[in-house]
């Protein structure tokens, strides 16, 4: 949906420096007139679409000012995050379309190692230096290739682990990057290894941004992952800064952190550099214990200040609270949305539902494609629960989009998903969880919650709004 309407001032933006001055009227011409006047959905939603799409044009902006000193990364601003993600799906996405008679995913999110030299607490993906799981070079390459052949897709997020540990066959993720010019990389990372080196790597590469995770400020930060972190970051920041490399910072908000996320941390970490946030509320998967799950009143105060931000120009994307910029749960393979590939190779519908309807690498093995998955009845059980929410409804019929998430705010539906298809859990932690009768009960009963206190927004600030035009 934004990179539909943002396309062409987003192409003006990095090949104009007087257009780049004038951004914010060329994107409120193009933008408001492309989905303010939308009648699909809710005039509030296409007005949360229409500030997200024009922040992203600020980030881009601003990164590509930036980028001054990195001839390559500008090249792939323009070339990669631009032409081939924004203008160039076209052709590829109709072949799939006339194949499946849907549209294909837009992007995945793949963790190419589990190790990690951090250990901090309640991490989804439970990773520390004690782990030693990978995907092998040749796998990682081909999904690569493969999802722009089958989807049109030069879009890629890495997370982890550490992904600037991954190592097979003598190859990093900086090799990956080389050899994909035609895609763009989000990198998940802690920051600890962008030393001066490796931020003059990135630059040279040009097409990875990475978000690198803060829980706060400096106690903060600390307090979750370590003692002098918080400072190594900061160097990062300076490493990256001096060479023109794009990033952006990652959040992942806690009962215990939650009340930090407004606009004096974000300028913060603007200030130093940062381009964007997104922002994680912690699940309880892997190390995550219920009781650093945001309150649903912790939750309310986060929707409000993500509001607010995002109306001052910032582009702060949190996972759930901007469900609307979304069009709600994006997991799954569904079309503009992604699925998540582990270590391990096991593929799951996002990185938050731990449970695998395949391994890419028997998939492989036994002649298969990513296009497999897709066809999964795992899958395709939770894409028309995400059609029948409210995807495919009329405005005034639609489920409530600031509660997006199937397995965090719809827990009771997604247990039914869980034991109806059985998909394999891909940890121990995830194979105790569906078993367990209070995580069921807690999570029910959180949800409950959740909907007392955001359905009477969503009935007054959406609802009511309505313009629906056949």
């Amino acid at each position: 949906m934004l990179s539909r309407y943002a396309a062409k001032p987003l192409r003006l933006l990095v090949s104009s420096s007087i257009v780049r001055r004038n951004i914010i009227w060329l994107a409120d011409k193009r933008l408001r007139s492309g989905i303010l006047k939308n009648p699909c959905y809710p005039h509030k939603v296409q007005e949360d679409k229409y500030h997200m799409a024009r922040n992203l044009i600020l980030a881009i902006g601003k990164a590509f000012e930036r980028a001054g000193k990195a001839p390559q990364v500008r090249k792939a601003l323009l070339n990669q995050l631009v032409l081939e993600i924004s203008l160039k799906r076209t052709r590829r996405v109709k072949k799939f379309q006339e194949e499946f008679g849907s549209l294909p995913p837009l992007f995945f999110a793949i963790a190419p190692t589990k190790l990690c030299n951090l250990k901090c607490t309640g991490c989804y993906a439970n990773s520390s230096s004690a782990c030693s799981e990978k995907l092998d070079w040749d796998i990682l390459e081909k999904v690569i290739t493969e999802k722009a052949t089958l989807w049109g897709s030069h879009f890629t997020v890495v997370t982890g682990g550490e992904p600037l540990l991954y190592k097979s066959h003598g190859k990093t993720l900086i090799d990956l990057a080389k050899s994909h010019q035609d895609c763009y990389f989000l990198m998940y990372t802690n920051g600890t290894l962008i030393d001066k080196e490796m931020a003059r790597e990135l630059a040279e590469v040009g097409n990875i941004t990475p978000a690198i995770s803060v829980e706060g400020f400096e106690n903060e930060t600390d307090a979750r992952r370590g003692n002098g972190v918080h400072k190594r970051i900061l160097r990062a920041f300076e490493n990256l800064n001096e060479v023109g490399v794009p990033f952006g910072i990652s959040i992942t908000a806690t009962t215990e952190n939650a009340d930090l996320l407004d606009e004096k941390l974000v300028k913060y970490y603007w200030d130093k550099g940062a381009c964007y946030a997104w922002i994680f509320q912690l699940m309880p998967i892997g190390r995550g214990s219920f009781d650093l799950v945001v309150t649903p009143e912790q939750r309310l105060k986060m929707f409000l200040q993500t509001q607010e931000l995002i109306g001052k120009g910032y582009f702060v994307a949190d996972f759930w609270n901007c469900g609307t910029v979304a069009s709600g749960c994006i997991s799954a393979g569904r079309h503009g949305g992604y699925l998540y590939i582990d270590w391990n190779g096991n593929i799951t519908p996002c990185a938050f539902i731990p449970y695998a309807v395949g391994n890419i690498n028997e998939i492989y093995q036994n002649g298969g494609s990513l296009n497999d998955v897709l066809l999964s009845p795992f899958f395709k059980r939770i894409r028309k629960w995400q059609n029948d929410y409210a995807f495919d409804k009329r405005p005034e019929d639609m489920g409530n989009w600031i509660l997006p998430c199937p397995i965090r705010d719809h827990y009771k539906d997604m247990r039914k998903f869980l034991e109806e298809f059985d998909p394999k859990p891909i940890d121990n932690e995830a194979a105790t969880a569906v078993k367990d009768t209070k995580y069921k009960e807690d999570l029910i009963d959180y949800d409950r919650k959740l909907a007392e206190v955001f359905d009477p927004i969503w009935e007054k600030e959406y609802c009511q709004k309505c313009e629906y035009k056949k």
